[in-house]
Formats: structure tokens, C-alpha cells, sequence
């Protein structure tokens, strides 16, 4: 059993739990009743699913990758995952800091929460 990766899962599960939960509170129901066209709306209300079905998934894959008993195999996915995270981290600093918000560090925290599970994984796949 890796631990690393383990942790990284289980982080990555609580990442999904506070996205959908907060998220739908947040931004999918401002989204929703905003004024909006319907066809951008419905459009960024999928994207908003996609990305929770992903942060699910990838929070599975890392715990069936820490109970795997091949490391040699878990590598490359592992990777990939750590990569992955830290692609979402990323575009939430860009947009921030790209805005000119005061505090724009904290003004999408969301790389609070992906940045740990991206460092996690990678020191699981290392």
C-alpha cells in the first residue's frame, strides 16, 4: 500500500465532496439564474459536471493506485494525475492574477485544494 498515494485519494475524494457541494451552492445556482443566453449556460453547467465526474475518478484511480502491488505500473498514472491537478491549480492562478483583484490569491482559492493532491501524488509515483 502506498501512503502517499492513499493520502493523495483520500484528499482528492474530499477536494470532489467540497467542489460539488460548494460549488453548486457558489456557482452553479448563480449560473443558473443569471441572464445569461441558454445555450453558454447549459454549456458552462456541463463543464461544471464534467469536472466533478473527474475529481471523482481521479480520486478513485488514486486509491485503486495505492493499493496496487505493481509500482512500476503506477507510475505513469500517477503522474499523469499529479499533472493533472496541477494543470487545475494553474488555471486558477492565471485567472486570479490575470483579474487585478485585490488579494487575488484568495479571491479562487480552488488551487488550495488541488495544489496538495497534485504534491501528494507526486510524491506517491517518486
Amino acid at each position: 500500500m502506498n501512503g502517499w498515494l492513499l493520502a493523495a485519494g483520500i484528499t482528492a475524494f474530499a477536494v470532489a465532496a467540497v467542489h460539488i457541494v460548494a460549488g453548486h451552492r457558489d456557482v452553479v445556482r448563480p449560473l443558473l439564474s443569471c441572464g445569461l443566453a441558454d445555450e453558454p449556460k447549459r454549456v458552462l453547467h456541463a463543464v461544471w459536471h464534467m469536472v466533478s465526474v473527474d475529481l471523482v475518478l481521479s480520486a478513485a484511480a488514486l486509491v485503486c493506485l495505492a493499493a496496487a502491488d505493481d509500482a512500476s505500473a503506477t507510475g505513469p498514472m500517477a503522474w499523469f494525475v499529479a499533472a493533472h491537478f496541477v494543470a487545475y491549480a494553474v488555471a486558477f492562478l492565471v485567472v486570479s492574477l490575470s483579474v487585478g483583484w485585490p488579494k487575488p490569491l484568495l479571491r479562487l482559492p480552488q488551487w488550495i485544494l488541488l495544489l496538495p493532491v497534485a504534491v501528494l501524488t507526486a510524491a506517491g509515483a517518486a
